[in-house]
């Protein structure tokens, strides 16, 4: 969700890849449906791991900054970095899987995700551009 929301909001302004500590590939389908819904398309995203990204040669020392969204991914992130110099920061937001049972209160769940991640990039890199 939040590479999607990075990449609609800033555009080329930076380079973004999610991952994760597991990988899932495909995207959740409550995070594709909330995100549509404010213009932003993730049916085609697939997740993938660090592992994964250092397997097809994604080094994560060329990154200037990671951003950790669960405490599993800062461990993980903080433990991949410790030889290499860049910003790691922590940004707590909700997990919205397993929240609810009927579907409209699983999609209230991920709407507030995705509004906890879109005001923390605002508040992080300024007014998003034209995108």
């Amino acid at each position: 969700m939040a590479e999607g929301l990075m990449k609609k909001y800033y555009g080329t302004e930076v380079y973004v890849q999610s991952a994760g500590v597991k990988s899932e590939m495909e995207v959740d389908g409550f995070s594709v449906a909330v995100c549509d819904e404010i213009g932003v398309k993730l049916e085609n995203h697939k997740a993938r791991s660090f592992d994964e990204m250092h397997d097809w040669g994604d080094d994560l020392s060329s990154y200037d900054l990671i951003i950790a969204l669960s405490p599993a991914s800062q461990r993980k992130v903080l433990d991949l970095t410790r030889y290499h110099h860049l910003d790691v920061e922590y940004w707590p937001i909700m997990d919205p899987t397993g929240l609810g049972t009927l579907r409209e209160d699983k999609l209230n769940a991920y709407r507030q995700a995705r509004d906890q991640i879109r005001e923390r990039m605002v508040s992080r890199f300024g007014p998003p551009g034209e995108g």
